[in-house]
């Protein structure tokens, strides 16, 4: 079979699929998932925005180390670009537990669950893409895409710098995975206290 015959079995049985007008929205996106489901699992492309879903928003839950904070103009800012121009990036998630907690889009979260507008237009849904990586590779994804973007808060930031440090990264590794230089991973060590574990000791020459 060539690909216009498959293009034309397809366009045929999605043509059937619209024609459901009984189903329950919430039906609806359950079919729409799977279908993209589908779709994920013949495609060239590994990467997870090549699968988003939508999902009950209750089941996306925050994660307890994002050091992000957003100012309340720039939070209303956001509510009005979701609000005039859709949801255009999705949520990052891992699945655990039956639900789905944020790696990356907490506000974006916050957005699709606290304004009501734009929660009735979502179905009370959130688009989300999901990654599977241990807690401490969530961790720098979440400090990598906060980095790309905009300023974190200090106190937050030190606590997660010291729980990847108990986790068992080295400084060199932080600062590698997170985008630091090495005297910014020092000055939130010190912030922690951690710092006083190292005033005397040099760093390697091989972080050179």
């Amino acid at each position: 079979m060539d690909i216009k015959e498959i293009k034309k079995n397809i366009k045929k049985e999605l043509a059937k699929i619209v024609t459901i007008t009984d189903l329950q929205v919430s039906e609806k996106i359950l079919l729409l998932n799977e279908l993209r489901e589908m779709i994920q699992e013949i495609s060239p492309f590994d990467e997870p925005v090549d699968l988003v879903r939508w999902v009950p928003s209750e089941l996306v839950i925050a994660n307890e180390y994002n050091p992000n904070r957003v100012a309340p103009p720039e939070m209303k800012l956001l509510e009005v670009s979701i609000d005039q121009d859709g949801y255009t990036q999705p949520i990052v998630t891992f699945k655990e537990d039956g639900h789905y907690t944020v790696v990356d889009g907490f506000h974006r979260n916050r957005v699709g669950k606290e304004c009501e507008g734009i929660k009735e237009k979502i179905h009370s849904h959130l688009p989300i893409v999901v990654i599977d990586k241990p807690l401490t590779d969530r961790m720098a994804a979440t400090i990598r895409h906060n980095r790309a973007r905009g300023t974190h808060a200090v106190a937050p930031m030190s606590k997660v710098i010291e729980e990847l440090y108990f986790l068992g990264w080295s400084d060199k590794k932080i600062s590698e995975q997170l985008g630091m230089e090495k005297d910014e991973v020092l000055r939130l060590k010190q912030f922690t206290g951690l710092g006083n574990l190292f005033k005397n000791r040099e760093y390697s020459k091989a972080w050179e």
